[in-house]
């Protein structure tokens, strides 16, 4: 039994669909899908997804031992069960342009952006789109820290507050970018996480078009 296939019966055992597994198991649901059907081989979320579906963790990564044997302990645990929502919403997954400096831009629900849809346990204020983040812009030491790779849900009628993160047009441009919103003496700029880039002034005419409500760091 390949990986792939000791996933699918592990999902299986705890009744849950692939969804439900990628919300408690804190990855994409695009993730299971391709882990399931073999596109990818590995995952560094074994143990989560182990522990979410009640399997040992050993089986499910090499095939070792039975799928429902555990080794036990008498150290207690300092990690403990997030509480999950029953509830899960769709939203669609769009892809980046690469154009200019920033090297990411988007346009809410271009052309194509419902050929894959993810979900989550957020419910969104107004219309909500997944984006993969580009480039290292977003990338700090310290959190927030929002990694190329990264998926990031972005919903269009969040309150926009300094100190946000957020996706914004700038003045003249059809370009978007992805940056933290900070405000100094009544004046707002777009401020990258990596000092390495520089900060932008939103001008008149910049225009914030949605705030970063969920992030996921995929894996796999």
């Amino acid at each position: 039994m390949e990986f792939k296939d000791r996933l699918k019966a592990a999902r299986q055992h705890a009744k849950l669909n692939q969804a439900e597994l990628a919300v408690r198991a804190g990855i994409t649901q695009t993730s299971i899908s391709d882990l399931e059907r073999g596109k990818s081989k590995a995952t560094a979320h074994v143990a989560k997804i182990a522990d979410v579906c009640g399997v040992n963790a050993l089986w499910l990564s090499d095939g070792k031992g039975d799928m429902t044997a555990f080794i036990t302990s008498n150290e207690p645990s300092n990690v403990s069960m997030a509480e999950q929502s029953s509830r899960m919403y769709r939203y669609p997954l769009v892809s980046w342009v690469a154009a200019g400096e920033w090297s990411e831009a988007v346009e809410p629900y271009p052309p194509g952006a419902a050929d894959e849809y993810d979900v989550s346990d957020y419910k969104a204020k107004g219309p909500a789109f997944w984006l993969v983040v580009k480039g290292d812009s977003m990338t700090a030491p310290t959190a927030p820290s929002i990694p190329e790779g990264s998926q990031i849900l972005i919903d269009t009628r969040a309150e926009v507050l300094p100190g946000k993160l957020v996706i914004a047009k700038l003045a003249g441009s059809n370009e978007a970018t992805f940056k933290k919103l900070v405000e100094d003496g009544g004046v707002r700029y777009l401020k990258p996480l990596n000092s390495a880039y520089p900060t932008v002034q939103c001008t008149e005419g910049c225009r914030v078009i949605g705030v970063v409500v969920r992030s996921l760091t995929k894996f796999a």
